[in-house]
C-alpha cells in the first residue's frame, strides 16, 4: 500500500497541544483585555509573543498588569475557550485518548481557565501545565506564580524534555514561537494556523496546518496499524484530514509530500 513520506512508522506515545490559538481560536488575554478595555496595547504584546520572542517573564507581566482580570471573569474565560474551541479538537484528541496515547495541554494561560476548559476535553487537570495566578479575597487580580516555567522561553520545551522521560516519542502541536522553541525536542511538531496564519511561523515548521480544523492531526500522528482500528465515525473524521492535506491545507517542508 501506498504510504506517504510524512507518514510516521512507528506509534506515538503521547500528544501534547498547546491551548489559545490551538485548541481554541481565541487568545484568552486578548478576550479579558477586551473585556477591560486595553485591547489595543495587549495585542501589541502578545503579537510581539507570538510572533517573534516568545513569551517572556516582562511581557507577561505587562500583560496582566494591564489587564487585571477578576476572577469572575478568568472563570468566564475556560467557557469561551469551549465556544470558541477549534473544529474537531474533542474528537481528535478522544481518538488519542482511545488509543491510551496520554493528551497534555501546555500553555502559557491562566491555569484556573485552561483547566476547566481542558476537563470539558476529557484532560485530567494533572497533565495541564499553565500559569497560577492569584486574587485577593474579594476576587481581584492580586499576583501570579513568577517562577513558572510557561512564562520563560524556553518553558515548554523543558516541560517536554521532561514529558519525554516517561513518553519518548511525542507530538506537538501548537501556533506560536514558544512552541517553536520545543519542535526540535519531539518526534513530530505540527504548526498550527487555522486561527491566525503566520508566515514566519509557517516557514519554521515541517508541517502547518492552515485549515480551520485540527483533523490532519490524525494522519499525522497515526500509523496504519492504528488508522485500521479507527471506528467507522472516527476514520471519518480521519478522511477529512487527509482531504484536507491533499487539498493543500497542510504546508510542508519540502522533501515531505
Amino acid at each position: 500500500m501506498f504510504r506517504a513520506d510524512w507518514e510516521l512508522t512507528k506509534p506515538l506515545d503521547a500528544i501534547v497541544f498547546d491551548c489559545d490559538g490551538t485548541l481554541s481560536q481565541i487568545k484568552g488575554i486578548e478576550y479579558l483585555a477586551t473585556s477591560n478595555h486595553v485591547d489595543t496595547d495587549v495585542r501589541l504584546l502578545t503579537d510581539v509573543a507570538t510572533n517573534l520572542t516568545g513569551i517572556n517573564v516582562d511581557i507577561y507581566r505587562k500583560c496582566l498588569d494591564l489587564v487585571h482580570p477578576t476572577i469572575d471573569q478568568v472563570s468566564h474565560l475556560s467557557k469561551y475557550y469551549y465556544d470558541n474551541l477549534t473544529p474537531d479538537a474533542d474528537r481528535v484528541i478522544a481518538i488519542f485518548q482511545d488509543m491510551n496515547k496520554p493528551v497534555y495541554v501546555i500553555s502559557a494561560g491562566i491555569k484556573m481557565a485552561v483547566e476547566a476548559f481542558a476537563e470539558r476535553l476529557g484532560i485530567p487537570t494533572a497533565h495541564v501545565f499553565a500559569v497560577e495566578v492569584y486574587f485577593d479575597s474579594k476576587g481581584q487580580f492580586n499576583a501570579y506564580d513568577e517562577d513558572s516555567p510557561m512564562i520563560s522561553q524556553l518553558g515548554k520545551c523543558k516541560i517536554i524534555k521532561n514529558l519525554i522521560k516517561q513518553y519518548p516519542r511525542i507530538a506537538h502541536i501548537g501556533d506560536g514561537m514558544n512552541d517553536i522553541e520545543a519542535a526540535n525536542v519531539t518526534e513530530r511538531f505540527i504548526g498550527y494556523g487555522g486561527s491566525c496564519y503566520r508566515h514566519h511561523i509557517a516557514k519554521l515548521c515541517d508541517f502547518y496546518i492552515t485549515a480551520k480544523t485540527l483533523a490532519p492531526v490524525l494522519p499525522l500522528c497515526l500509523v496504519f496499524d492504528e488508522q485500521k482500528q479507527l471506528s467507522q465515525e472516527d476514520r471519518n473524521l480521519f478522511q477529512k484530514g487527509l482531504n484536507q492535506i491533499h487539498q493543500g491545507n497542510l504546508l510542508m517542508e519540502t522533501g515531505l509530500s
